[in-house]
């Protein structure tokens, strides 16, 4: 017979809040305390008096400053606990670097997956519909709702035939940021070691011209890259025609991929968190991190993304940098968005969202120290810059919003051949071409929503398991499906609808 979990988690001797962890009725006495107000479940009390103005701490970090008294008992949250980013934090760049304890390449661990003719490894076997523009978007879709399970029946080695269509691609200045970003997503796309083959269909007068995205890239027509646009083609049903034939002349060459044992190494692990919730810095991203840890470890790649959600956690990063530079790197990309939310009338504060809040989450402040956990310990040694190609292997951080479409399309233009997405109030999502595994950060919501969960972390607070060693469960399951096991997301027919570039500037 397990134990009872404790009631409340206090995470550091030095903080001066606790985390529930069931609801706490008023008048009960807990810590020592008795509780002025009922205490939701993942939500913060007080077990020292907050003066006005003090500081709040949680994990030893700030997460906010008292906005009233608050005493020994009361509820902290959004009603008494206030943001302010003016307080200094200490970027120390480097001082908590170490070197990295890795596993000899022979002693690797392994997975199964498509060796293509660049040497990198897919996870997944798919062909790619990829249009330039929305005005492609319907065309790209007919094309692949072509390809049903009937079709593609007698190619057993492939994925699926996936469309991905977006609502950008003109509109925008040519020589903006928003048209780079939009670029170098595309490439990343179209070279995504996920496909066997792919087909990108422009309109033909949009803004993101095919000649262009193909002289910044270097992408060639081959027999597994072909280009196409509606006004060339002819019109509508005379592109689709095209276009499915074409894609049939694909599928034998693509079919003929069989997966291959190959070294961790090869694997670029997305580090993603959504629907977060008080116990996300506490089970699931601690243990994301420590999985992430094993990955570095193993000589693999794990990309921590969402710059909003590691705003006041960030010097804890640029402690860990491997360089001065790399921390700079970081600290620029903090800037700015600083001025980003700033000149758009907005605060960094804008994010937790509401079902956070409800959750237990108060400031950016407290959810950012949360999500940073999801980068485990090693050290950083690359910051990019969003859907710029991962060209090191190790922890390394790119620049996205913190919506998490937007943030995955980044980090699968960058590289990322699996995903990985803790959640605490339960958000479902799945990504071609990249497999998609869901951590729960409590055990209610994982039952509740078992369907769409693979792990629940949860039992690190309901059972006793320890961080570590969720991270290996983790870490394995993250193998298994990079050899071919398909995650909840996959199994419900989540991916197709998520492909989300990022829009910056001016929409004319």
């Amino acid at each position: 017979m397990l134990n009872p979990p404790a009631s409340l988690i206090r995470l550091h001797g030095a903080d001066n809040v606790v985390v529930a962890t069931r609801e706490l009725a008023a008048g009960q006495t807990v810590a020592g305390v008795s509780l002025s107000k009922p205490v939701p479940a993942g939500h913060k009390l007080a077990v020292t008096a907050i003066a006005e103005g003090e500081p709040v701490r949680k994990y030893n970090q700030i997460i906010g400053f008292a906005g009233a008294a608050i005493a020994p008992g009361d509820h902290v949250h959004t009603h008494n606990c206030v943001y302010r980013g003016d307080f200094a934090r200490a970027a120390a760049p480097g001082v908590d670097a170490r070197p990295t304890d890795t596993v000899a390449a022979a002693e690797r661990a392994t997975f199964e997956g498509y060796v293509r003719a660049d040497g990198r490894v897919g996870t997944r076997n798919y062909i790619a519909v990829l249009t330039t523009v929305n005005c492609s978007a319907t065309v790209a879709k007919m094309v692949a709702a072509h390809f049903d399970a009937a079709r593609l029946a007698a190619y057993p080695n492939i994925d699926g035939v996936a469309a991905f269509v977006h609502g950008t691609g003109c509109g925008m200045a040519i020589d903006g940021e928003g048209y780079t970003l939009l670029q170098r997503t595309l490439s990343g796309y179209a070279s995504h070691p996920n496909f066997a083959g792919v087909l990108l269909i422009g309109l033909g007068c949009e803004v993101a011209q095919i000649s262009f995205l193909l002289e910044i890239s270097g992408l060639k027509e081959s027999p597994t890259f072909h280009h196409m646009t509606i006004q060339h083609s002819g019109g509508t049903l005379k592109t689709v025609d095209e276009a499915v034939r074409r894609i049939e002349a694909m599928l034998p060459e693509a079919n003929k991929a069989s997966r291959q044992t190959v070294s961790a190494e090869h694997l670029s692990l997305a580090l993603q968190c959504g629907g977060s919730d008080g116990y996300s810095g506490i089970t699931a991203n601690p243990a994301l991190g420590a999985a992430a840890d094993l990955l570095v470890r193993h000589g693999g790649t794990a990309i921590l993304s969402e710059t909003p959600e590691i705003y006041g956690a960030e010097h804890l990063l640029t402690r860990r940098a491997q360089s001065p530079v790399v921390a700079e790197k970081l600290l620029r990309r903090i800037r700015w968005w600083e001025q980003y939310t700033a000149r758009n009338n907005g605060s960094m504060d804008n994010n937790p969202s509401p079902g956070n809040k409800a959750g237990g989450l108060t400031t950016i402040l407290e959810k950012s120290l949360g999500a940073a956990a999801k980068g485990g310990t090693t050290n950083l040694v690359d910051v990019y810059e969003y859907a710029e190609p991962v060209t090191v292997r190790g922890f390394v951080f790119m620049d996205s919003p913190g919506y998490d479409p937007v943030s995955v399309t980044g980090q699968v233009a960058s590289g990322a051949n699996v995903v990985c997405f803790t959640t605490g109030r339960g958000s479902v999502f799945g990504y071609k071409p990249a497999p998609s595994i869901k951590l729960a950060t409590n055990s209610a919501m994982y039952e509740r929503m078992a369907d769409d969960m693979d792990i629940n972390c949860g039992e690190i607070l309901t059972h006793g398991v320890s961080v570590d060693e969720m991270g290996e469960r983790i870490f394995r399951r993250v193998l298994a499906v990079a050899s071919g096991e398909k995650s909840k997301s996959e199994v419900l027919g989540f991916g197709d609808n998520e492909f989300t570039p990022w829009i910056v500037g001016a929409v004319m």
